[in-house]
């Protein structure tokens, strides 16, 4: 059994630290000496330790000693045969498992409401997408959970696929039922990939939906730095018994830096010990605090904070209770406009508004005092803001017409139209709002009368648009 409460990264830094070594490598600022703006900001000892690749602290392509040591003491605290420390996020997280097991022309079986990265990834790689397409809830606007029969009927309609990507959990809080797609698609020879951004906590805590290593997924990324408490940009990957762990390295390290940063390193070490020794308690704080901040919400009346009750073993097979994800409708105000208004007259920033939700992102970091701070901006907010909610829209998700595949479609020849004018072209680049980054676009999916709309609407409300060559997604880029 591996110990835990060790921290082997962070352990080399602090050695480092002791020893005062003369630096003559990068990064140019030696420890801060050139930069005391930089340390002004980040405090002398970050500075001091944001240091390059050297035999005392191993190296992130090829390791060999403390961030080998760090990997496997990973690997164990999360159940899986191996672990990689991720600090490109959890985008280069899911495109290393998808570059990993697909190749050009090879199938994959995933949802249509997955993150630009996965639908990055095949541009990369050329595989081809077979959209498994959720049911929407229409009530709420959100997409709902692969459902095992529609999971099933795409096995069998495409028997060459290699692999089944699935969401666990959805931003949302939306669980498929994973043990179940895995024994479908083991059972065809397909691998399995879970994109498990949004679910750090479910390893941790036995009252949560299953992980993606506990249902038997072959591959899943795990995003740290969001419920796990490591840096922004920290990010793992896992991976199950029969992945060859040598080749997925191989597949990382075609795009992650060869200077990794000692600062997500040493965070995501010290994290997994925190999570590894504290994190049943920690997230059964968590739910205790979403639960309640869901009743209280519940309770001010037009708002609608969702929960277990979503679940009907299908659709939704389980919910993510730490999810404190709210429908905004009732009041009349679209998600993105209740955020503005959270950030903009209460001084409190929310993860995101769409079109009819918001998201409260709950982890280990939050207080009580806070809880109430938010559900007394929203009782403020319905009170003062609240209209007719007559002529809003609340979809986030609409079925695609997929014509070319990602790859073919980003590399094809194309041309900027205005987008009044682009109805029926098909699409040469993502149009997205970013977070949660779920394209309601993808390059090579026709664009329709009524993604024309949506994208009008969204940008009216004030949604963040991204992945459009023009900023103002005034034009698209289609094919010629």
């Amino acid at each position: 059994m591996l110990d835990q409460t060790r921290a082997p990264i962070y352990e080399a830094l602090e050695r480092l630290r002791r020893q005062r070594v003369v630096p003559f490598d990068v990064p140019g600022h030696k420890r801060g000496r050139g930069n005391k703006e930089l340390v002004e900001l980040l405090g002398e000892r970050c500075v001091g330790i944001d240091v390059n690749s050297m035999k005392p602290l191993d190296n992130l392509s090829h390791p060999v000693s403390v961030i080998k040591d760090a990997e496997e003491l990973t690997a164990s605290a999360f159940g899986a045969e191996h672990a990689f420390l991720m600090v490109g996020g959890t985008t280069s997280a899911v495109q290393a498992m998808i570059l990993s097991v697909c190749k050009r022309g090879d199938k994959i079986i995933l949802p249509r409401n997955v993150h630009k990265s996965a639908i990055n990834a095949l541009v990369l790689c050329g595989a081809i997408p077979v959209y498994v397409n959720p049911e929407v809830n229409k009530e709420l606007g959100i997409s709902l959970g692969m459902e095992v029969s529609s999971v099933e009927a795409a096995i069998k309609e495409n028997p060459d696929a290699v692999a089944v990507l699935v969401n666990n959990p959805t931003y949302y809080g939306i669980c498929s039922d994973i043990k179940s797609i895995v024994k479908l698609a083991h059972d065809a020879g397909m691998k399995v990939l879970a994109d498990e951004a949004h679910g750090t906590h479910l390893y941790f805590q036995p009252e949560l939906p299953i992980s993606g290593m506990a249902a038997g997924a072959d591959m899943a990324a795990i995003s740290m730095h969001k419920s796990g408490g490591s840096l922004t940009q920290s990010s793992i990957l896992l991976t199950n018994k029969g992945v060859n762990a040598e080749y997925v390295r191989q597949i990382i390290n075609l795009t992650q830096s060869t200077s990794a940063s000692y600062l997500l390193l040493s965070s995501l070490d010290i994290s997994r010990r925190n999570l590894a020794l504290r994190g049943e308690e920690s997230f059964a704080k968590v739910m205790q605090m979403a639960e309640y901040a869901r009743r209280e919400i519940n309770s001010i009346g037009g708002y609608y904070a969702y929960g277990k009750e979503l679940v009907n073993g299908t659709s939704v097979y389980d919910y993510d209770v730490t999810k404190l994800s709210i429908h905004t409708l009732g009041i009349g105000l679209a998600g993105i406009e209740v955020y503005d208004l959270l950030r903009d007259e209460y001084d409190i920033q929310i993860e995101f508004g769409d079109a009819s939700n918001i998201l409260a992102y709950i982890s280990i970091g939050d207080r009580l005092q806070d809880i109430e701070r938010l559900v007394g901006a929203l009782a403020d907010i319905a009170r003062i803001y609240k209209k007719d909610k007559t002529g809003m829209l609340t979809g986030e998700f609409i079925n695609p017409v997929v014509a070319k595949s990602p790859q073919e479609a980003f590399y094809a020849k194309k041309v900027s139209l205005p987008l009044r004018e682009t109805k029926g072209r098909i699409s040469g680049e993502n149009v997205m709002c970013y977070p949660p980054g779920i394209p309601i676009l993808a390059p090579g999916e026709e664009i329709t009368e009524e993604i024309i709309e949506y994208i009008e609407y969204v940008k009216e409300k004030g949604c963040s648009m991204q992945g459009t060559e023009d900023p103002e997604v005034n034009n698209l880029m289609v094919l010629v």
